[in-house]
């Protein structure tokens, strides 16, 4: 086998590779519920980090402890994601050990109020040329449209914003 051929036969490989995660995402935003979810937009301290909205997801929690006062490390606590009315709903996996891999639920405080978040933050690609969308006046709030898998965090589609108790208006970011 000559060595133009075996660089062809890695290109079409990695090409493949590609193609393939590709597919899977676009098949997950077909076929898996999208929905709105709250977003508590924070700034982590990372000098190179591109133009990424860092954004924490709210969800409604079932089954959870909440963490103690006193307490500087709960356990963490694994749970499933799913769509119940509109809501992303955190459950309880029950009976297992700690899964790095797995999607956690902790509790934060913004603005007073206390919101139970994913752990792992949702990046948002946003171009140079716009303002940062998660700085919000008063009033209103950051929503990401998202994906839900089987297994792992929910995948950003698009940002929206919502006023009072108006409905979402998604934001044009091009």
């Amino acid at each position: 086998m000559t060595p133009l051929v075996k660089g062809l036969a890695i290109a079409v490989a990695h090409i493949a590779l590609v193609a393939s995660l590709g597919g899977k995402l676009l098949y997950d935003r077909a076929m898996r519920p999208r929905i709105w979810v709250r977003a508590a937009p924070y700034d982590p301290t990372l000098p190179i980090r591109g133009r990424y909205v860092s954004l924490q997801l709210v969800v409604e929690p079932r089954g959870l402890r909440e963490q103690k006062s006193g307490d500087q490390w709960p356990a963490p606590q694994s749970v499933t994601l799913r769509s119940d009315q509109d809501r992303l709903v955190a459950e309880v996996i029950p009976n297992t050990g700690y899964e790095a891999s797995d999607v956690h639920v902790l509790y934060v405080q913004r603005r007073g109020e206390k919101l139970a978040v994913l752990d792992q933050p949702c990046a948002f690609y946003i171009p140079e040329h716009i303002a940062d969308p998660s700085v919000r006046p008063e009033g209103e709030q950051l929503w990401v449209e998202v994906t839900i898998p089987r297994k792992g965090p929910p995948r950003p589609i698009q940002l929206g914003v919502k006023k009072n108790n108006a409905s979402i208006v998604p934001l044009n970011i091009d």
